[in-house]
């Protein structure tokens, strides 16, 4: 807010140049002696006395000259003006917003200004909290104000306190165009998918969010595209999204491993999580445990690779020494046709104890 000072002289010195009736000399000395003084305070440091007085005298001045000829009625909204320049720095921004709202009722304002103000309005109120007014503002000045160099940053404003409120579809309704722009920042994107989520657009948020990546983006935006993609009932694609993160060397932890892995489970690439685990064990990224040689088990098994899926279900009975994984495993040897390995595997699970396992022998 303390880009505030400085901003009257500036608006009121333009604004009489084009006004419909000159101000009078005792007037525009009296603006500006007192833009003087809100000048002069120290950024952080402003004696809040002068500030008051400042804020006082600007407010007397608006109310003699409220009911007076035009020129009147102008000097009355620049004091306005004025005075709400003296409460920002004070801190009171609704008391401020109610001053431009004052000086935005003067009839002889010109639109341009009125615009200017009522988008400042806006601005305050949000910073004051009251967000159901500020939404009605930002919508008034963005209706109004197409083409304006602060229109994007005002949209994203209010599509950030419609968010607040959980109107979710109208926020969505103002991001949509905002989209379309691109060039989001990381804040942007997840107020973007936060809204789109809400709003029931998954498939929206995710086309934009993966049509935006590149080598460029930071893990988070990976993350968010992948666990958007899952929501939406698209594990396949979670899984490419994350297998490209991982390639680009954006997810690199252990668990970012396994994560990809049960994607490319879940999202029909069982192969692909063989190969990765295959060589996480390798690298000794992961531990040729009883869980990760399961989920190889299984990854294989999934893929229909008959000699890396027998190979892994082997590999894991052996570590385990459990009757039921000997049987699962002569299981499935016998349903591809592999009698030889399905015979000497259910000879281990009987040994182990597993009547099921005697049944299936009872077939050699």
């Amino acid at each position: 807010m303390q880009r505030w000072v400085g901003i009257v002289v500036l608006s009121a010195l333009s604004i009489m140049a084009h006004a419909n009736e000159p101000l009078p000399g005792d007037i525009v000395r009296d603006l500006n002696g007192l833009q003087s003084q809100l000048a002069e305070q120290p950024s952080g440091e402003a004696d809040s006395d002068v500030l008051k007085r400042i804020a006082n005298h600007a407010r007397s001045q608006a109310t003699r000259l409220a009911s007076g000829n035009r020129a009147d009625q102008w000097a009355s909204a620049l004091y306005h003006q004025l005075a709400a320049s003296a409460l920002v720095r004070q801190g009171d921004h609704l008391a401020a917003a109610d001053e431009l709202a004052s000086a935005q009722r003067r009839p002889s304002v010109p639109n341009s200004q009125i615009l200017r103000w009522l988008r400042d309005e806006a601005s305050l109120r949000r910073a004051g909290g009251q967000r159901t007014e500020a939404i009605t503002l930002y919508d008034q000045w963005l209706t109004q104000s197409q083409g304006s160099p602060h229109y994007d940053e005002s949209a994203w404003r209010l599509v950030r306190l419609l968010a607040q409120e959980e109107r979710w579809d109208a926020a969505a309704d103002w991001l949509s165009p905002l989209l379309q722009k691109g060039g989001l920042t990381d804040t942007q994107q997840t107020l973007a998918t936060v809204v789109l989520r809400n709003a029931g657009q998954n498939e929206q948020a995710l086309g934009w969010l993966v049509s935006g990546l590149n080598a460029q983006s930071e893990p988070d935006a990976w993350r968010q595209a992948a666990g958007l993609a899952q929501q939406a009932g698209q594990a396949g694609v979670a899984a490419g999204v994350w297998e490209m993160a991982w390639q680009l060397g954006k997810l690199t932890a252990t668990e970012d491993r396994l994560t990809l892995i049960r994607l490319h489970l879940a999202g029909g690439t069982p192969a692909r999580a063989g190969e990765h685990l295959d060589a996480a064990i390798q690298e000794g990224a992961l531990p040729r445990d009883e869980e990760t040689l399961r989920l190889l088990a299984s990854a294989w098994q999934q893929a229909k690779d008959i000699e890396k899926a027998l190979s892994a279900w082997e590999a894991l009975a052996e570590s385990t020494q459990k009757a039921e994984d000997w049987r699962q495993y002569g299981q499935l040897a016998y349903r591809w046709g592999q009698n030889g390995q399905a015979e000497q595997a259910f000879i281990k699970a009987v040994n182990l104890g597993d009547d099921q396992a005697g049944q299936w022998l009872s077939n050699f």
